[in-house]
Order: C-alpha cells, then sequence, then structure tokens
C-alpha cells in the first residue's frame, strides 16, 4: 500500500486533533451550559472520539493525535523526528481550531472551553498526568508495534484507555495526557494555569510508557521474539 504524503499525513493529524477538542472539549462545555453528561459522559465523549478518529486516520497518519505520543516513538526510534517536527505543529493547529470555533459557536469561552486546570497541587498533577498518559501509551506501543496484539481492537483498546483515565483523572487534572488537547483551549481563553504540567507530564508519561512495553515485551531465554 502506497504511503500517503507527509502533507496528507499532517492534514489527517490536524482533523483527528481537531475532532478531539471540539468533541471532547465540546462535551465538557455542552454540560457545564445545558448539563446532562456529568463527568461520565464527558469521558466517554473523549474515548469516542479518539476511537472514532484512530479508525478513520490510522491508516493515513498513524493516528498519533497527540505530540507527546510522536515525542515517545521519535524516543523509541519507531517514528522519523522529520516527521514529528511537522507532525506536531499540525496537532496544536488542530486542537487551536477546534477550541477557536467552540467559542465562536457559544460565544465566548464558556467552562474556559475545557482548558485544564490542576484541582491539586502541581506535584500530584505532574504525577497524574505522568502516569495516565504511560497507561495510554503503553497500549499504544502494545497495539502499535507488537505483531502478537490485534490489531482491528486497537481503537477500542487506545480509546477505552482514554476514556478509562479520564474517569479516575479528569475530576484532578482534566486528564490532558495531550499537550495539544491542553494548549488548544488556553490559548482560546487565555487560561494558562499550570499549563507546564500539560507539557512535562504527557511527555515523561509517554516515554515512560514506551520504554516499559520495550522492557516487557524483550524476549527471555526459550521465547519467541515478536
Amino acid at each position: 500500500m502506497h504511503r500517503p504524503s507527509l502533507a496528507r499525513r499532517c492534514l489527517a493529524e490536524g482533523i483527528a486533533t481537531f475532532a478531539l477538542v471540539f468533541a471532547g472539549c465540546g462535551a465538557i462545555v455542552a454540560d457545564a451550559e445545558r448539563g446532562g453528561l456529568g463527568p461520565n459522559g464527558v469521558a466517554l465523549a473523549f474515548g469516542l472520539v479518539i476511537t472514532v478518529m484512530i479508525y478513520a486516520t490510522g491508516h493515513l497518519s498513524g493516528a498519533h493525535i497527540n505530540p507527546a505520543v510522536t515525542a515517545a516513538f521519535c524516543a523509541t526510534r519507531h517514528f522519523p523526528l522529520r516527521d514529528a517536527a511537522l507532525y506536531i505543529p499540525s496537532q496544536l493547529a488542530g486542537a487551536t481550531l477546534g477550541a477557536v470555533l467552540l467559542g465562536a459557536l457559544w460565544d465566548g469561552t464558556p467552562a474556559d472551553l475545557g482548558s485544564t486546570v490542576p484541582t491539586v497541587g502541581a506535584g500530584a498533577a505532574v504525577a497524574y498526568e505522568g502516569v495516565m498518559t504511560a497507561f495510554l501509551m503503553f497500549v499504544i506501543v502494545a497495539v502499535a508495534t507488537d505483531t502478537r496484539a490485534v490489531g482491528q481492537a486497537a481503537a477500542i483498546a487506545i480509546g477505552g484507555v482514554v476514556a478509562l483515565d479520564a474517569l479516575f483523572g479528569g475530576p484532578v487534572t482534566g486528564a490532558s495526557m495531550n499537550p495539544a488537547r491542553s494548549f488548544g483551549p488556553a490559548l482560546a481563553s487565555g487560561t494558562w494555569d499550570d499549563f507546564w504540567v500539560y507539557v512535562v507530564g504527557p511527555i515523561l508519561g509517554a516515554l515512560l510508557g514506551a520504554l516499559a512495553y520495550v522492557v516487557a515485551r524483550r524476549s527471555g531465554p526459550g521465547e519467541t521474539p515478536a
């Protein structure tokens, strides 16, 4: 199968990240303004949009939809740095467009357009974001790089871990796990409180999750390599 050009792959990343912010953060805004979703509904919205976007763009761009994921793939030599240098701006642009459109449609910045602001201290917030992103990246690396994993269920597995993280981490940090997801609403609403948490935590967590799976999959004596 012919691989799409880098420009088309970046476009797919931008569209997918736009959808993540518009649907996921849109659920936060809609719940704040109209009610009816609650934390569980918001978590489900994030999990579902990730699932459908992986199905829609996975065969085009690999569906990173997250600068931390892209950085971790680079660090583990699964993705070229040259491509990452364009993937990440595309993700940030898509997230920003999603947040800006939400602000235009809702006439202002209700619920800060889904901006992530921790409800605990910065250290604890970094730890939460790191652990949640490590869970996410561990699953991503498993289904994306290991031939023993069930490939057709990849989108469901990844969307499931996003929803799971959002269920227990949403009330604590907003369960971002994604610098782009936090950047777009922060820029559009001007909400930069502890924004660094959502850069440092996810990147460190993604690196930890990727390395953990590399160690876990290594073949020992008598085992067959993947």
